[in-house]
């Protein structure tokens, strides 16, 4: 008799999924027919309620980098979700254009050509170079499987918007909150520009600390019953900023002492005066007097160099945390300093240049540089007596994020938005109250940040950004601000952007009309050259984008961005939205830490620690990244490695493993005609449809609350566990082995076939291109949409959910741990009993009563769950029984299996060759043979 091949008589799995993913050469292939298609746009039409997340604006400058991914990535996972929850979704992409970093860069390319040129030549420029790194920058996005108007983005540079922001400047001018003023704001020497709080970052800087006495005038001498030289100590780190010294100031409260020295008779607080003198090397003092701050306000002492009378101030901002509690104030360089100089009308004077360097009023110290003033001045202090002690030390001190150099604190005439004095903190606190925070933190630190937030230094010293709007009377230099005339400068710049401000004369933006009402006929006028702060800029987007889109409104339901911007953009755009129109621009922040090492360490350039988003896509493609930017806790910093990145590839190849095989396994099953009622089908197919029941919900209230980090791991769990290495191993029999159509087999497949859609539908925000390319292999009889984007969400399904199946299938889990560890042990050793578990047939024994009933009622269902031959539940036990870790009263052997081999299941029966013309084969498979 011919022998016959009966592995050809199987269902075996077919399928053009394949096992390698190779995502780096197919993604692009899924990005071109997603465009080709107009998957986005059709998107749009789908859904019956909007859902509006604003995209804050990455700066114009450079490639994109990790953090950029991950941001970019958490919100295409929330808008695609969105999107197949029933949403219409639309995303508009922007970016930041304007400012001194493009400025500076394009300076750096013309070199000393750019001297020669015009700013409107200039800023010509400064827009070619913006645009080229837009272009650059959408490229990387899209690359990344982001769906938006990458064809119609918002750029801070589009004429449109600068009109807008033009607009809100107007209104937040006539509703009082926009002043010029003379104050000490941060200040950069090496860029020549005013620094907004949301530009400046510490780093650690070595400074001089200097002790230097100062002479009472004899009205404190009076006030204190004292005939000899009276000297008040200060404690300064910026002795730059003494020739600006016009007041010292002491807190009222305060007991401070007269101490008698070998250096004079020398005034400190209290309560900081051992710390003072073991600075200053001072060994023997003797406390003469004591007294209150407060009893010497008002009075006056002599500068130390300069032919000026300072007077003695009090302040809170005076405490017992470090110096002499006797504080050097200079209203034209400090924060503190100037309120308590103008609470008490002293001179405003800062003797500093844009360039750092000192003026005129410096006296003697004119025309040095800043920081070799420092030492200058101290030497001359040294010469006439007046510097009790010099060192130097390390602290942390405010840089210029862009240009990484140390910062300075002046006095100019800049630009202020209102945020002391007025009722704009205030309001902005109250509409956060209306405001969802995740995390829940973000609340306070935005609050904190508000709470002490000083005016808004909205004024810049450069050429490359949009103008103050602002006209001068040159005659008298008073600011001639009107609407009509902003809004006829609106006009203009809606028609030919920003650049029609350089490009145009006072008279003809204002326009002869406009000059004859107002007035201005025949006077000299001048326009404002500085420009605004690019915060400014990118602050009004929910003015400029979310107002004038048809498709978008405000407030947007979600602003998503890092931490750093609950000092940035979260603020401003806080500020500009309730200075302007009263409001919150957002209903929703959320927000996402730093990207870090693997060892948690900064990435930087010099390390040679930076992970690069390109380089990642082009070894493990963008899903690779995406499932990284999903798996990880993002609300805090988060770590990123080629390590991490190859788990997040293994557990990628679970997912994708368990898709292929059931794929391969329903080549053949037509759901409309194969599928098996629900009632119909047998208990571990139930059993499954319970347990993607219960992860549907835990999938869909993650999404819901943002916890993505969640999600996966679940999904992980139920494709790795519960499928790969439970229910689809243990239904590898009846599909392979059953006939192609009977009822056992369809059963199986229109479980599969559900679990399969419905994962593919979980995954497909995060695993966007790996879902794509599952739906396009489904059946077409599964899909409800050519692309996976275009589908529905689930419908949970309360038929499938069972505790009483979640019980009783716990504990056929426990005893199939138990039966496998056994299983294992005869696998081994040299008198091993069996190959593969096929080969066994498995003893069970146990003394509880209720155990044996429950194995005696479900022996069927076990001997399919162990993937055995034979199963017998014994009364009687030996030596050779192994005891349950699991189910302590369970004992197991494993003995080989009786009868022979079937040659088509590989099942052991003693009852092969039931069929003459099937000699080798075992009755079930021989009846799927011939029937």
């Amino acid at each position: 008799m011919e022998e016959k091949d009966y592995g050809k008589t199987l269902n075996l799995p077919k399928t053009s999924f394949q096992m390698r993913a190779n995502l780096p050469t197919k993604e692009p292939n899924i990005l071109k027919k997603w465009e080709d298609e107009k998957i986005y746009e059709k998107g749009l039409k789908k859904g019956s309620k909007t859902f509006i997340l604003h995209d804050g604006p990455p700066y114009a400058n450079g490639g994109i980098h990790i953090g950029h991914a991950l941001n970019k990535i958490l919100k295409d996972i929330i808008l695609k979700y969105k999107r197949l929850s029933g949403y219409t979704v639309p995303y508009v992409p922007g970016w930041d254009t304007h400012g001194l970093p493009i400025e500076l860069k394009v300076s750096e390319e013309l070199g000393a050509k750019m001297k020669e040129m015009s700013p409107l030549e200039i800023r010509e420029k400064c827009t070619e170079y913006a645009k080229k790194w837009v272009e650059v920058q959408k490229e990387g996005f899209q690359r990344l499987g982001i769906l938006g108007e990458w064809d119609n983005p918002y750029l801070t540079l589009n004429p449109e918007y600068e009109a807008k922001q033009l607009e809100v400047f107007g209104e937040l001018y006539e509703n009082g909150y926009i002043f010029k003023g003379l104050k000490p704001i941060y200040w950069s020497p090496v860029t020549e520009t005013a620094l907004a709080e949301a530009e400046i970052e510490y780093k650690n800087h070595t400074s001089p600390s200097i002790y230097v006495k100062m002479e009472a005038n004899k009205e404190i001498m009076d006030k204190l019953g004292m005939t000899e030289p009276l000297y008040l100590v200060i404690w300064t780190t910026t002795p730059w900023t003494l020739p600006a010294n016009t007041g010292i100031a002491l807190n009222g409260e305060f007991e401070y002492g007269i101490y008698k020295t070998e250096k004079g008779n020398l005034i400190l607080a209290k309560v900081l005066a051992d710390k003072a003198f073991s600075d200053m090397g001072i060994k023997e003092m003797e406390l003469v007097k004591e007294f209150v701050g407060a009893d010497l306000e008002n009075l006056t002492y002599k500068h130390p160099f300069l032919d000026r009378t300072g007077k003695v101030v009090l302040g809170t901002h005076v405490t017992a945390e470090a110096g002499t509690g006797v504080v050097h104030t200079a209203p034209g360089h400090g924060q503190d300093d100037y309120v308590v100089g103008v609470r008490y009308g002293l001179p405003i004077i800062s003797p500093i240049n844009n360039k750092g360097v000192l003026t005129e009023e410096a006296g003697q110290f004119a025309g040095l540089f800043y920081k070799k003033a420092n030492k200058v001045i101290a030497e001359h202090l040294t010469d006439t007596g007046h510097l009790l002690s010099y060192k130097e030390f390390e602290h942390s001190y405010p840089h210029d994020w862009r240009s990484k150099t140390p910062v300075i604190f002046r006095a100019t005439e800049q630009w202020f938005i209102r945020c002391e004095g007025s009722d704009l903190r205030e309001k902005a606190l109250k509409v956060l109250d209306d405001v969802k925070f995740v995390p829940e933190w973000g609340r306070n630190r935005i609050g904190s940040m508000l709470e002490t937030r000083p005016d808004w230094c909205i004024s810049r010293q450069r050429t490359w950004g949009v103008p103050i709007p602002v006209f001068y009377n040159e005659a008298t230099g008073k600011e001639i601000f009107e609407r009509e005339i902003l809004d006829r400068v609106i006009e203009i710049v809606k028609k030919e952007g920003s650049a029609a401000w350089v490009k145009y004369s006072a008279e003809e933006l204002i326009g002869e009309e406009l000059l004859v009402k107002y007035n201005l006929k025949g006077l000299e006028l001048r326009k404002e050259t500085n420009i605004m702060d690019v915060w400014f800029d990118s602050g009004v987007s929910h003015r400029a984008v979310l107002e004038t889109r048809e498709e978008l409104h405000r407030p947007a339901d979600l602003y998503l961005e890092g931490s750093d911007q609950h000092r940035g953009w979260f603020q401003t755009s806080l500020l500009t939205s309730v200075g302007s129109t009263g409001d919150a621009p957002f209903k929703m922040l959320l927000t996402h830490g730093f990207v870090n090492d693997g060892d948690g360490k900064k990435m930087s350039k010099s390390v040679g620690n930076v992970v690069a988003p390109q380089d990642i896509i082009k070894v493990y493609g963008a899903d690779i990244l995406r499932l990284w930017c999903a798996s990880v806790d993002y609300r805090e910093d988060v770590k990123i490695s080629d390590n991490i990145l190859k788990q997040m590839a293994e557990a990628y190849r679970r997912v994708r493993n368990t898709a292929r095989y059931i794929l391969g396994n329903s080549a053949d099953f037509n759901p409309l005609t194969d599928a098996v009622a629900y009632e119909d089908l047998m208990e571990i197919d139930k059993w499954a449809l319970n347990k993607l029941e219960r992860l549907k919900r835990v999938v869909t209230e993650s999404y819901e609350k943002y916890e993505f980090y969640n999600l996966f791991q679940e999904i992980h769990y139920f494709s790795g566990i519960d499928m790969s290495a439970f229910y689809l191993d243990i239904i590898k029999d009846r599909l392979y082995a059953e006939k192609a159509d009977s009822k056992e087999r369809r059963a199986a497949q229109t479980v599969m076939s559900e679990i399969l859609v419905t994962l593919t539908k979980m995954v497909a925000p995060i695993l966007s291109f790996t879902a794509e390319e599952i739906w396009e292999t489904l059946p077409e009889t599964l899909k409800d949409s050519e692309s996976v984007l275009l589908t529905d969400w689930y419908v949970n399904n309360d038929q499938y959910l069972s505790d009483e199946l979640d019980v009783k299938w716990e504990e056929i889990i426990k005893l199939r741990k138990d039966v496998n560890k056994t299983l294992e042990l005869a696998r081994q050793g040299e008198n091993k009993i069996i190959g593969n578990s096929l080969d066994a047939k498995v003893i069970l024994n146990t003394n509880s009563v209720e155990l044996r009933e429950f194995l005696q009622a479900n022996k069927d269902i076990l001997e399919e769950v162990f993937i055995v031959s034979q199963l017998v539940i014994a009364y009687e036990k030996d030596d050779l029984f192994v005891k349950g870790e699991e189910q302590e009263d369970l004992f197991v052997k494993v003995e080989h299996a009786d009868g022979e081999k079937c040659e088509r299941c590989w099942k052991y029966s003693t009852e092969l060759g039931s069929n003459p013309e099937h000699p080798t084969v075992c009755p079930r498979c021989t009846s799927a043979l011939v029937d």
